[in-house]
């Protein structure tokens, strides 16, 4: 059999290993966040939701993920978006405020 060629069986059986390990890993991940009380479980259903801790902790992961990798992105693409062509919602005004305040600790601590 050639470099890279493989049985289907010994696909299947490599499937079936990789979802086993995967299914462990996000049940171990769910009770952790649980436990965080970041997420909680609609009724008896397989469903979750963020509680409020949990929505904060994820925006302010968002933001802190964009401070860190928007330079990263910005050296990519050397232009900033048009404020006029921002979609109008308040979940984008409410975003657009929070970075601006985080700007504007940023640029008091490099003035400092």
């Amino acid at each position: 059999m050639a470099a890279g060629k493989r049985r289907l069986s010994e696909l299947h059986r490599l499937t079936r290993e990789y979802i086993k390990t995967a299914e462990r890993r996000n049940r171990y991940d769910l009770r952790k966040l649980k436990g965080h009380g970041l997420l909680e479980r609609e009724g008896r259903r397989d469903a979750y939701r963020l509680t409020a801790k949990g929505l904060q902790v994820a925006l302010l992961f968002l933001f802190f993920h964009k401070r860190l990798c928007g330079p990263l992105a910005t050296s990519r693409f050397h232009h900033k978006p048009v404020p006029a062509c921002r979609p109008n919602s308040k979940l984008e005004a409410a975003y657009h405020k929070a970075d601006k305040a985080i700007q504007d600790i940023v640029d008091l601590l490099a003035a400092a």
